[in-house]
């Protein structure tokens, strides 16, 4: 993934050094100990001078969107967020379009915005990230009223998400996925009409379409390696392998993080809609939307605030924060 021009150090993140307000939200069915998280969140932030952050919890009816409505309504700077890739999403869409900056405590199964972004996986680090105040400021898309900060797909990548087993992802992990995607192998390809702003229409056979803010994936495979989270601009990957072969080619690609890829066909616009010749199954984040012949997505350029590593010194940073208006 290029390098970003659009990490703010600590001294550009807000004027003054002081403690900054914060909330948690958990998903308490995916995270495991909440009583040691909590109790390790409120030390640290205590040790260093900050007040003891608002605590929520998800819901089954509410996974996280209008709990982290609330903690911005309530004046929280920044938002824990402890629970899977569902729960991250959820979070972000109550997130987007404020100057409340996301810290990614990472859970669950993919953890794929934290890893697209370089967030550690110990809890203790993304406490660590949002207290160093290293933020960056990341495009979302947005598809049938939804966001998402990583992909949106229609196709192959919705269905085995969809058929994943549910016990074997909390067991395996992201091999839960492998076990959905070999349930629809031999599924038919799809006709699809992929409109990408103003270019001409592409019309293919396809076994899935992507459409990626990053491009990382689970087991360190990199389906869009020139995805940039803050250009403005959308990736997508239309996938058309046909045989053993093509797969095979493919997979080794995506491990070694090619950018020529047989079976790939990578474009990038602002706007894209991904027209088939039947219903599909779609995704956002790994969330399951409704069946479909149309994806329909755009990019929400610069709408979410993200903590991360602070970045060298010596870097050359863009000026800007997300200071409150």
């Amino acid at each position: 993934m290029p390098e970003s021009s659009n990490v703010q150090p600590a001294e550009q993140q807000r004027e003054s050094s002081g403690p900054l307000r914060t909330a948690v939200i958990v998903n308490p069915v995916r995270v495991e100990g909440l009583d040691a998280l909590r109790a390790e969140i409120v030390e640290r932030l205590t040790a260093a001078g900050w007040p003891e952050p608002a605590w929520f919890e998800t819901t089954a009816e509410d996974p996280g969107t209008g709990q982290a409505r609330r903690a911005v309504e309530e004046g929280a700077e920044v938002v824990f967020v402890a629970g899977g890739d569902g729960t991250v999403r959820a979070c972000v869409a109550g997130l987007a379009g404020t100057r409340t900056a996301l810290a990614i405590l990472p859970g669950g199964t993919g953890n794929l915005l934290a890893t697209n972004l370089g967030v550690p996986t110990q809890s203790v680090e993304g406490i660590r990230l949002a207290m160093e105040r290293g933020r960056r400021e990341i495009d979302l898309g947005e598809s049938d009223g939804g966001v998402f900060a990583v992909m949106a797909g229609m196709g192959l990548d919705a269905a085995m998400m969809q058929d994943a087993p549910t016990a074997l992802k909390a067991r395996a992990g992201w091999v839960a996925y492998l076990v959905g995607a070999v349930k629809h192998l031999a599924d038919p390809e799809m006709k699809v009409e992929v409109h990408v702003d103003d270019q001409p229409v592409r019309r293919r056979r396809a076994r899935t379409v992507v459409v990626g803010n990053v491009g990382r994936l689970p087991a360190g495979t990199n389906l869009l390696p020139d995805a940039d989270p803050d250009d403005g601009l959308l990736e997508v990957a239309i996938i058309a392998p046909r045989g053993v072969r093509h797969w095979v080619q493919l997979v080794v690609g995506l491990f070694r993080g090619d950018r020529r890829v047989p079976s790939r066909e990578v474009v990038r616009g602002r706007r894209i809609s991904v027209v088939s010749d039947r219903p599909q199954s779609r995704q956002l984040d790994g969330d399951v939307i409704d069946r479909a012949r149309r994806l329909d997505v755009e990019v929400r350029p610069k709408a979410l605030w993200v903590c991360v590593e602070q970045p060298d010194e010596s870097e050359d940073l863009a000026a800007g924060s997300p200071e409150r208006g």
